[in-house]
């Protein structure tokens, strides 16, 4: 499932080829016809991310609620569009560019209220400026639960996925099993300001890179990373490979039905 980052990266892609025209919208598979109907020629006025959750607005008030799921997909490209397969849940299309989206988990017409119920029900983003770190710990600081488990849970803190929650974890010198109610609050805040920096640059690079200069693969003269994720990481599925910076291996375990990725000498109990 995509992490926070890409989303936001997708509000800014759907701005920066929509926003300020009226975008010819259609539904080729079928599921989304009778509002894409609705919204044909009316103006693509602003677009927003809130953790996994893409906004499109038009109009006022009206507002296509994306979350792509495990197994949505986003397609742009210059116009002329070529004909859609009927695979494509929504496109949008102008003088000058296409979108696709296929197999979303989510992708429905809504109103400024039920945005707002979709906000609600979700923890601060740390790419939003409107996101409350203190909020998310107060939360944090109460539980019981790992602060591995915390950090994947979108009513805490929302956009965060595997990658990052292995690797500010690791950055931070934090186990994993931890509860959260024994993080500090400095080393929330630390953890906090991490992930925006670090989620910063993977909307910008369109990449996750987590690795400090001094342990890139030219820094450290090691091979580069090979993994269809991309990105310079740390821990994460780096299973049994020796960690970069005590070189004893990197552990595995399933965590609330996903991997967790950890170094056992670096993330100290």
């Amino acid at each position: 499932m995509p992490e926070g980052h890409t989303i936001h990266r997708l509000a800014l892609d759907y701005a920066d080829r929509f926003e300020g025209t009226a975008p010819r919208v259609s539904s080729p598979q079928g599921k989304f016809s009778d509002a894409a109907d609705l919204l044909t020629g009316a103006e693509l006025t602003r677009t927003e991310a809130h953790g996994k959750h893409l906004f499109l607005g038009f109009r006022d008030s009206e507002w296509i609620h994306i979350h792509l799921g495990l197994f949505g997909k986003v397609g742009f490209g210059d116009a002329p569009a070529p004909p859609p397969t009927d695979t494509v849940r929504l496109r949008l299309a102008n003088d000058a560019a296409y979108v696709d989206l296929r197999g979303p988990t989510t992708c429905a017409l809504i109103t400024d209220a039920e945005k707002q119920a979709v906000h609600a029900r979700l923890g601060p983003d740390p790419l939003r400026p409107d996101a409350d770190p203190v909020a998310a710990y107060a939360r944090v600081s109460r539980s019981r639960t790992t602060i591995a488990a915390l950090l994947l849970d979108q009513k805490v803190i929302a956009g965060v996925g595997n990658v990052y929650r292995a690797e500010v974890l690791f950055r931070h010198g934090i186990d994993p099993y931890r509860a959260g109610k024994d993080i500090t609050a400095a080393e929330w805040d630390a953890i906090w300001t991490d992930l925006v920096a670090l989620m910063r640059e993977g909307v910008r690079n369109n990449r996750i890179d987590t690795v400090r200069p001094e342990h890139t693969p030219e820094a450290m003269g090691r091979p580069p990373r090979v993994d269809d994720h991309g990105g310079e990481v740390y821990v994460y599925r780096r299973t049994h490979q020796p960690c970069h910076l005590c070189g004893d291996g990197i552990r595995t375990a399933d965590l609330a039905a996903r991997n967790l990725f950890w170094c056992p000498t670096c993330q100290k109990a």
